[in-house]
């Protein structure tokens, strides 16, 4: 049995990475997976779904005017907050994702909705990450971008960046899995410093939303596929 050529983006024999993205924004993250699925950055692979906390989020409109179209939902708050956590898992894990990518979720994800996804892996693998825009233990929450930009100007910290972890209920503290320095300059606007860092940003969600899935699951040509 033939294995695909080394320039090969798209093997038919295997196994499809099952992507579900969780946004709340415009969606300019969402927008580089969309456009990656399928090639030598992301091979055999397809978001279902898209799940936004926010109607009129921008990425709900990238992911209907993707082609094809991805799946889409969107969960509204709930005055329970276990309630909408339950849901949440629900829509998850009826996806069977191989990966759940938060890129630019602005909630907390609950230690009960973790445990849901616990729970279900005994049958199936469900691993989580997260993008921030920081360096481990720096600015964790909200405003990371502005908060690290002004203690950089004030002489509070020399370095700054972005990194992807793995997603856990302490907010920002998972395990780091991609960390990159950004270069920042004294006396830059930050509107400088922010288009560079979310350059940084898009590349190293791309290389972990590859590198997690490949260590679960790998990507065999057919006749070396050990599932």
């Amino acid at each position: 049995m033939s294995t695909p050529s080394p320039t090969t983006t798209s093997d038919s024999h295997a196994p499809r990475r099952r992507l579900a993205i969780l946004i709340s924004s415009s969606g300019t993250n969402l927008q580089t997976l969309i456009d990656a699925p399928n090639t030598p950055v992301l091979p055999n692979s397809s978001m279902v779904p898209v799940l936004s906390n926010r109607k009129v989020a921008g990425g709900l409109a990238r992911a209907t005017t993707a082609s094809p179209p991805i799946p889409m939902a969107y969960l509204a708050c709930q005055s329970r907050r276990g309630d909408y956590d339950l849901e949440l898992a629900r829509i998850v894990l009826w996806a069977k994702p191989d990966l759940v990518v938060l890129a630019g979720w602005m909630d907390i994800v609950s230690e009960s909705f973790l445990e849901v996804l616990r729970e279900s892996s005994l049958r199936r693998s469900y691993s989580q990450i997260n993008i921030h825009l920081a360096l481990p233990g720096q600015f964790d929450g909200a405003d990371a971008i502005q908060r690290g930009y002004e203690a950089f100007q004030r002489g509070e910290v020399d370095r700054l960046g972005v990194m992807v972890h793995r997603v856990v209920a302490e907010v920002d503290m998972g395990e780091p899995l991609i960390v990159r320095e950004v270069p920042v300059e004294k006396g830059e606007s930050i509107q400088v410093y922010e288009e560079r860092l979310h350059r940084v940003e898009q590349e190293i969600i791309l290389q972990a939303t590859r590198k997690v899935p490949d260590k679960v699951r790998p990507l065999l040509p057919e006749s070396m596929d050990l599932a």
